[in-house]
């Protein structure tokens, strides 16, 4: 089976001369379809730098990146563009709502953009909202939805789509203890689910849930292993059909 990511020898250089920054060096990893990955490492460490190349945000400076079976170095940008929207559902710290739209408004976005019409747009959004236990709070904005709830809109915004793989970039480091938990129980169900999902981190509790972590420490991998992820009770999630 095609992995969901094959990433080899990718490099990644800013700047030059004297002002040259090394941020990935030689990294190589193969992400299988269900997997659960976590990558650590500090400030510095080049993970922000990978996050961005495996959501095909940036692209490398060496070496070769494949996302479902796709060649990411031949596309274009139009080409790209549709490769993040119909493979890729991303989940950021800051939430990334628009704040004048309602929480389904805001979960149907990524599907007008890849052309669903309206009565088709509305039934998948309706379906995500209440995978992620929201389906009460579809005509609500952003402003009156607590940070967890607005965490979970976007974990439905990226699930809409049925992307290949779910990209979450520090997914709980704006929310409270009870939010953070909520939005890792999802995760953990969506994983049970057969859901591939790479998560950015800098928190061992939360790579705690995880079935595997990779450590960054200069734009290298340092550690890549495998782990028993923590228990918990997640909450009942209804599924979602392309």
């Amino acid at each position: 089976m095609t992995p969901v990511l094959d990433v080899r020898d990718v490099g990644k250089v800013y700047g030059s001369g004297d002002a040259t920054v090394h941020a990935l060096r030689g990294v190589s990893l193969t992400v299988e379809r269900g997997d659960y990955l976590a990558i650590m490492g500090a400030s510095g460490s080049g993970k922000s730098t990978l996050m961005n190349i495996l959501g095909c945000l940036d692209i490398p400076s060496t070496g070769s990146y494949h996302v479902d079976g796709t060649d990411v170095g031949a596309l274009g940008d139009r080409q790209l563009a549709v490769l993040r929207n119909r493979k890729i559902g991303f989940v950021f710290q800051s939430f990334n709502l628009i704040p004048r739209m309602t929480a389904l408004a805001n979960v149907e976005l990524p599907l007008a953009y890849g052309g669903v019409g309206a009565s088709a747009r509305r039934a998948r959004a309706l379906a995500a909202l209440d995978q992620v236990g929201l389906s009460d709070r579809t005509h609500h904005d952003p402003n009156e939805l607590s940070g967890g709830q607005q965490q979970r809109v976007a974990v439905a915004r990226a699930l809409v789509t049925a992307p290949s793989l779910l990209l979450a970039d520090e997914p709980t480091g704006n929310l409270d203890t009870k939010s953070t938990t909520d939005v890792l129980r999802i995760l953990d169900r969506l994983s049970d689910a057969g859901r591939t999902i790479v998560l950015i981190t800098h928190e061992d509790d939360v790579a705690g849930h995880a079935k595997r972590i990779i450590r960054l420490i200069d734009g290298r991998i340092v550690e890549d292993h495998r782990q028993a992820p923590v228990d918990g009770p997640p909450p009942r999630l209804a599924s979602v059909t392309p």
